[in-house]
Formats: C-alpha cells, sequence, structure tokens
C-alpha cells in the first residue's frame, strides 16, 4: 500500500521557465540564444552544480565554452533564478494530500545550493513537506541510483510503498529500476489524475 509520495521539484512543483527568461534576458535574438544554450549546456557542467560544486569552477567550465561570450554567460549565471516560478498549484495540491491521509510527503530533485539562493521565495511551499534530498547535499543526482538510495535509507522507506513523481522520463525509471511506483509528470492535471488512479488502486 502507497504511503509515501515523493516530489521532483523542478517542472513538478515549480517551474523552469527556461525559454521565458532567455528570451527576456536577450530580446528575442535567437541566434545569441542559440550559441549562449550551446555553450551553457554543452557538457555537464550543470550537473555538477546540482552535484554539489563550487559555482565559480562550474562557471568557469561554461566559460571554456564559448570565452568570447563570457559577458552574456555571466549574466546568465547571475540571473539564473528568475528562471524558476511559483505554481499557485502546489500548495494546494500537498494540502489535498495530507487531507486525505498521506503523511508522508517528501521531494527528491537535482537542486543546487547556489540556485537555492538565487531565488529562495520559489521554495516557500517547502514547510509543506515532510522533508526529502536535494542533490546538492548528497553530491548525487538524478539517475544516479545512490540518490534514490539516499533518501530510502534517511527515511526508512520501502520502496513498493513509495510513488515517485518526476517531469524527465530517465528519472522515473531509475525510481522504478530502484522499486517506487512512477508517474513522468507532463500536466499538472495529467499527473494529478495517474496519481488519484494509483492510489485507488492500491
Amino acid at each position: 500500500m502507497i504511503n509515501t509520495i515523493i516530489f521532483d521539484v523542478g517542472n513538478v512543483l515549480i517551474d523552469f521557465d527556461w525559454d521565458g527568461f532567455m528570451n527576456s534576458m536577450f530580446n528575442g535574438n535567437k541566434d545569441l540564444i542559440l550559441e549562449l544554450e550551446k555553450a551553457f549546456w554543452t557538457d555537464d557542467g550543470w550537473d555538477r552544480l546540482d552535484a554539489g560544486d563550487e559555482p565559480e569552477d562550474v562557471f568557469s567550465r561554461i566559460i571554456s565554452n564559448a570565452p568570447h561570450r563570457e559577458k552574456e554567460l555571466r549574466m546568465i549565471f547571475e540571473n539564473i533564478g528568475d528562471t524558476l516560478i511559483k505554481r499557485e498549484a502546489t500548495p494546494l495540491w500537498i494540502k489535498d494530500l495530507r487531507s486525505r491521509g498521506y503523511n508522508r510527503l517528501l521531494y527528491l530533485s537535482n537542486y543546487s545550493h547556489y540556485v537555492m539562493e538565487k531565488n529562495p521565495d520559489v521554495l516557500d511551499f517547502l514547510p509543506l513537506l515532510d522533508g526529502g534530498v536535494f542533490s546538492c547535499d548528497v553530491k548525487l543526482i538524478k539517475p544516479d541510483r545512490r540518490i534514490y538510495e539516499a533518501i530510502a535509507e534517511k527515511y526508512n522507506l520501502v520502496p513498493s510503498e513509495c510513488v515517485f513523481i518526476d517531469d524527465l522520463e530517465r528519472n522515473v525509471k531509475a525510481g522504478i529500476d530502484f522499486g517506487f511506483h512512477g508517474i513522468q509528470f507532463k500536466t499538472l492535471e495529467q499527473a494529478q489524475n495517474d496519481l488519484n488512479k494509483l492510489l485507488r488502486e492500491e
């Protein structure tokens, strides 16, 4: 029987609006945006930030991909918190689940201390949850099996009694492989319906 619901954060409990951020920052200049995006996402620099590496080390790696665009890349890096937007539905969803008797609601998210500091208000729903694991705190990132082991060990979870909700298929698959039930978040309505169906079947 499912007694624990584990949420990803970005694109599940909050919005990550990269496209809107970049268009606003660079006035919709498509060629420039494509060049900057290629530099920003070429390697695993961002993953290393989520895994707890020092921000300046990560930024140096990103800059090395396009040294002539250091000014613009620094603008992105300094303002990255603006990519994150609250979802008004999030606290309502959490409170609804709790009112139905689900009293172990957790998060499992690839997230960095740097981004937290850039926009702390977007995480104001965290006190409504019962804890969780951020990748930067355990220096592991999804879909590494060890991060699923970390949250299971921290909260003494029985995987078959948990459902994990994430927007990325590879992360959901890794959770299922670990033993969780899994739901890929595509829209809020779809995720809520899939979760309700799963909970009714248990």
